[in-house]
């Protein structure tokens, strides 16, 4: 392989940090699309929602990296019996670690009016997360 190959193919090679990033602002563009489209989602914390939506972004990051594999693998028997739809419950329970976390952390975040809203808004952040990830690239 010549010079040239090996120097295109480590430019279209992503590394760990740079999947992150991706992930990262996928999720800030999902939790975006869901606090302008679902009702009792809410930026609160400030004035400047994009630096709020991706503080929030990150934490959800951080808490689907370290918590959702536990919490799937917990909850297995039950996503099971449901067909899946445990899996959404899930979701849901993880936003409202975020918000917690976020609030707790930083004073700002996301409110979060009913468990109703929250199942909706983990829909529309998987959605739109996974069409943003393919548009991307992100695997």
């Amino acid at each position: 392989m010549n010079r040239k190959h090996r120097a295109v193919r480590r430019i279209n090679e992503k590394g760990p940090l740079m999947n992150f990033i991706a992930r990262w602002l996928a999720t800030a563009v999902a939790v975006a699309a869901a606090a302008w489209i679902v009702p009792g989602i809410d930026i609160v914390g400030g004035d400047n929602a994009w630096i709020i939506i991706a503080v929030f972004a990150l934490v959800l990051s951080l808490v689907n990296i370290g918590l959702k594999p536990i919490l799937q693998t917990l909850s297995l028997p039950l996503t099971f019996l449901t067909f899946g739809i445990f899996y959404l419950i899930v979701n849901t329970l993880l936003l409202y670690i975020a918000s917690w976390l976020t609030d707790g952390l930083f004073g700002m975040g996301l409110h979060i009016a009913t468990f109703g809203s929250a199942f909706v808004a983990s829909i529309v952040i998987s959605i739109v997360s996974s069409l943003v990830n393919s548009l991307i690239g992100d695997k």
